[in-house]
């Protein structure tokens, strides 16, 4: 488990997955040696696998303790890991709404 985060405050989730999205798709000319998600993008496509799947365990953890902040941080950390494996393998934000827009149809 990570180490949990202080001061969170309410934010737009909208917004901030426009941002995340947009950084991690820049973050793919980073230096490799530098960027923890460049190396997640260009590096052993496993080790971006093992960390979702570890992520996602973490999260069902966190909530069979009912633990509020610790549920929220995971989750996080399992969207983030989520959100670099659709920009690897090309799968656009918009694509990814369209998906979910045509199931609330």
């Amino acid at each position: 488990m990570g180490e949990r985060t202080a001061g969170v405050q309410d934010g737009d989730l909208g917004v901030t997955l426009n941002t995340l999205t947009a950084i991690i798709a820049e973050r793919r000319s980073a230096d490799v040696r530098e960027s923890y998600t460049a190396r997640l993008l260009l590096g052993d496509e496993d080790h971006l696998y093992k960390k979702l799947v570890e992520e996602a365990t973490e999260l069902v953890l966190a909530a069979k303790d009912s633990d509020h902040d610790h549920i929220r941080y995971e989750a996080a950390d399992l969207l983030y890991h989520l959100l670099v494996l659709l920009e690897r393998i090309g799968i656009t934000p918009e694509e990814l709404a369209g998906e979910l827009n045509a199931r609330m149809s």
